[in-house]
């Protein structure tokens, strides 16, 4: 079961460019935008992107960094960088028609990206080597599959 107040979203890079998907349905249809969706019950938001950008694109990637939260009173967003792993990126035909790889910068001047895209790219370009970094913690009471802690 989905969480429609949990939300994730990832920028990762392929061979020097981001990868954006074109979006089918809602207030972005027909833009482009960095992947992502909800949080399902009971998974951690570092295994929802992974998953998100797999079932979107086709690509296998690791989340790296937490380098920005979305707080809305109803709503929040996790945005991750990650790490590919494999894949060719290709549309799911589903939530997306199109995916691309552009430049963060040549993504950003665009006239169809959404608002809040130009914006998570535009972060990630001035704060590239930034971000939280996920920690090798792990307390007595938990498992690998229901926690992680991300710092400096």
């Amino acid at each position: 079961m989905r969480n429609n107040n949990f939300t994730v979203c990832g920028i990762i890079e392929i061979d020097g460019k981001v990868l954006l998907v074109r979006h089918t349905y809602g207030s972005a249809k027909d833009r482009i935008l960095c992947p992502g969706g909800y949080v399902n019950e009971n998974e951690l938001p570092t295994q929802a992107i992974e998953r998100e950008i797999l079932e979107e694109t086709g690509v296998v990637a690791k989340a790296d960094a937490l380098i920005s939260m979305q707080f809305k009173s109803n709503q929040w967003c996790a945005v991750f960088t990650l790490e590919y792993v494999s894949g060719t990126p290709k549309s799911d035909n589903y939530e997306n028609n199109e995916v691309l790889l552009l430049s963060a910068e040549d993504a950003i001047q665009r006239s169809d990206i959404t608002n809040m895209s130009r914006e998570l790219l535009t972060m990630y370009l001035e704060r590239k080597d930034g971000g939280l970094h996920k920690r090798d913690y792990l307390p007595k009471s938990a498992t690998i599959d229901d926690y992680v802690l991300y710092g400096k």
